[in-house]
């Protein structure tokens, strides 16, 4: 505390330093006067804030007195205290009176006011000055060592209820979050309990059913024992009838005895019995022998098999006849050509008894047999010029054409051919429509992306279409294939067929339609994160922040032209882009603008990056790999080992330590690259 505070005692007055030496009752008047004296002076004088205190100089001289005649005191039997310790008393009270006890520091100016009256007490008592000043110097660096910690845990204070707050904070956090979990869970297993209850129901409902199923069959199988029983008791009747009527013809009759009812409930229950074990026995044969072909089954099939062999062999015998004969007409048609060249050539020439050519005209006649009859034939052609007739004759040819597209022939199973289309014969056009095609195409990319993420040795697409079609369709493979590659070609302005068929012919790499597929998947997973209320919907800030951040090598232009084209296919300029329905397909399972916009800004971004490689390679007529690894981490710093192993992989055809040794010609290792899913990696 800066304020200082002084005390000054005022100085005697000449008759009461001369009560010193006056007899005692005249010194018992005079300390009277002194205290009244005292009493009527002035202690305290406050000048702005800091309080100044003067006493009576006097008070030296009244404590000198004071101390040096206790005895008097004590002689007359007073109580009275010294008057200059009720000086300080009551000096100590005003100023403590006088402090504002709301102010933050009233503690240390109490302290201080005692100090003060300490210090007054230590100037007084000259004789005990050494000790009391000891003390008091103990005090003050005692408390100052205290104030100077109390300092340097303030901030450690501060910073401990920060952490608290933080702590209790998170604690609060932690029990909402547990208390959603707990909340899930609960609506989790009241579903679970109602999907059990339910199953329990059904099964109850089965039992009793099976129950009831049971004794129906019981009844009708004890109905039908009954009616067997009851038809051997009618033939054994109608047997000893007939034989009563035979025994009575005899000329030895003999009284039939009727047979005993016991004995007849024996013998049914024997009866009984051995059909038991007979329908068991009879059972068991059909559980061992249901897969066996009988005999005679065999032998028939055996005999067929024969004579097809006999009928193959009879066939291939003709074809190898007629084959030979195809050849040697084949010779003569070609010894022939030279000769029938010349003579048309000859009848091209003019002639020598006019001046103009002679121009063949065709024999129209002879299409009759292809347009119908002659008749028809006639009808066609009656009054049209050659011009017309051959234009005619065209559009006939053309629709039996087209009728005769209801069957493929099949082109064999050389190795030429492709292994899907190995067949042979007439094969059916099935005549596939656009949506069946697509839905094929995409549950043969379904079970190829299944089959990849399971085994790490990916089939060929030709080998894994001729097995998945094989699987599928069984017998009638040869037929879906020819009608789906056909099918395939009238299709090719459909982004997902062109694709397929161009990976089908090894035009482009597989992995080009696997990288759009997590390119998709990355936009939608980057939209539904930024989705904070998951309402399906975001704002078109928040929608442009989020093609940012999915694509963040994508120039401001190319993100403007997304957001464009995302609000032209919604139809709509509102301030909300519903990002679901962008992801629906049309009729044909064709994507829409905006997803097509994405994988063509892609396809343009993949161009580029191969430009800026084939830049970085120019003038190089061969290139290895540590050239084209170089190259690559030139044009893209950023790019991961991973990546940049698949690249020269996908360059050489080749893994491993066979890279070091490989040099191919820059334009192959570029052609390969470019029809990969090559592409600039992102920031770190």
């Amino acid at each position: 505390m800066s304020s200082k505070k002084e005390v000054q005692l005022p100085p005697l007055s000449h008759s009461e330093r001369s009560s010193s030496h006056l007899p005692s009752d005249d010194k018992r008047d005079s300390r009277g006067q002194i205290i009244s004296r005292i009493s009527t002076s002035k202690f305290l004088k406050i000048k702005g804030g800091d309080t100044s205190v003067y006493l009576s100089t006097g008070a030296d001289h009244l404590t000198s007195e004071i101390i040096r005649k206790p005895r008097e005191i004590r002689c007359h039997g007073s109580l009275t205290q010294p008057r200059f310790l009720e000086q300080l008393k009551c000096y100590l009270k005003r100023q403590i009176e006088a402090l504002d006890i709301h102010d933050p520091q009233v503690q240390e100016l109490r302290l201080q006011v005692h100090q003060e009256v300490f210090g007054y007490l230590i100037e007084e008592f000259k004789t005990y000055k050494p000790i009391f000043s000891t003390i008091k110097n103990e005090y003050d660096i005692t408390l100052a060592h205290l104030r100077e910690q109390i300092r340097d845990l303030l901030p450690l204070r501060a910073k401990l209820v920060l952490v608290s707050e933080q702590c209790e904070k998170r604690i609060l956090d932690l029990q909402v979050q547990e208390r959603d979990e707990i909340r899930a869970l609960k609506q989790e297993r009241r579903h679970l309990q109602s999907i059990i209850e339910s199953m329990k129901g059904q099964e109850s409902a089965l039992q009793i059913q099976v129950d009831r199923l049971k004794e129906d069959l019981a009844t009708q199988y004890q109905l039908y024992r009954d009616e067997r029983d009851a038809r051997r008791l009618l033939i054994a009747k109608v047997s000893s009838m007939h034989s009563t009527q035979d025994i009575d013809d005899d000329d030895n009759k003999e009284e039939v005895k009727p047979e005993d009812p016991g004995m007849l409930k024996l013998a049914l229950q024997v009866c009984r019995e051995d059909l038991t074990k007979a329908q068991v026995e009879l059972n068991r044969l059909q559980a061992e022998y249901d897969n066996v072909v009988p005999l005679r089954d065999w032998e028939n099939l055996n005999h067929v098999h024969e004579e097809t062999l006999m009928k193959l062999e009879t066939l291939q015998t003709h074809f190898e006849k007629m084959k030979s004969e195809y050849d040697t007409l084949l010779e003569v048609h070609r010894q022939s050509a030279p000769a029938v060249l010349y003579s048309n050539q000859s009848m091209m020439q003019p002639s020598s008894n006019n001046n103009h050519s002679v121009t063949p005209r065709p024999n129209w006649e002879q299409c009759s047999d292809i347009l119908g009859g002659s008749e028809r034939c006639k009808e066609l052609f009656e009054g049209q010029s050659s011009q017309k007739k051959l234009e005619i004759f065209l559009q006939e040819l053309n629709g039996q054409v087209l009728d005769q597209n209801e069957f493929f022939t099949g082109l064999g199973t050389s190795n030429d051919v492709p292994i899907y289309l190995r067949y042979e014969g007439k094969l059916k056009n099935l005549k596939l429509k656009k949506a069946d095609v697509v839905k094929v195409i995409k549950e043969i990319w379904r079970d190829k992306t299944a089959e990849n993420e399971k085994s790490d040795d990916c089939r060929d697409m030709k080998v894994f279409l001729h097995n998945y079609l094989v699987e599928h369709y069984k017998e009638k493979a040869g037929e879906w294939a020819y009608s789906l590659m056909e099918s395939i070609k009238n299709y090719l302005e459909d982004d997902l067929i062109c694709l397929f068929n161009d990976i089908l012919t090894g035009k482009v790499d597989e992995s080009i339609y696997h990288g759009q597929n997590q390119l998709l998947s990355h936009l939608l997973k980057v939209l539904i994160q930024s989705d904070t209320t998951e309402c399906g919907s975001l704002t078109v800030v928040e929608f442009r922040e989020a093609l940012r951040k999915a694509f963040p090598l994508k120039s401001e232009q190319d993100i403007q032209e997304l957001l464009a084209i995302a609000q032209t296919e919604l139809k709509r300029n509102a301030v909300r882009i519903a990002y679901q329905k962008l992801y629906t397909e049309d009729t044909n399972g064709r994507h829409k603008e905006f997803l097509s916009l994405v994988k063509n800004q892609a396809t343009a971004e993949r161009l580029q990056y191969i430009s800026e490689l084939r830049v970085q390679l120019e003038g190089k007529g061969e290139v290895d790999a540590e050239h084209l690894r170089a190259a690559f981490k030139t044009i893209d710093p950023s790019l991961n080992s991973a990546t940049l192993d698949w690249n020269l992989s996908v360059a050489f055809q080749t893994e491993g330590c066979e890279l070091q040794t490989h040099t191919l010609d820059t334009e192959v290792v570029l052609q390969r690259l470019s029809v990969a899913n090559v592409k600039r990696s992102g920031p770190k």
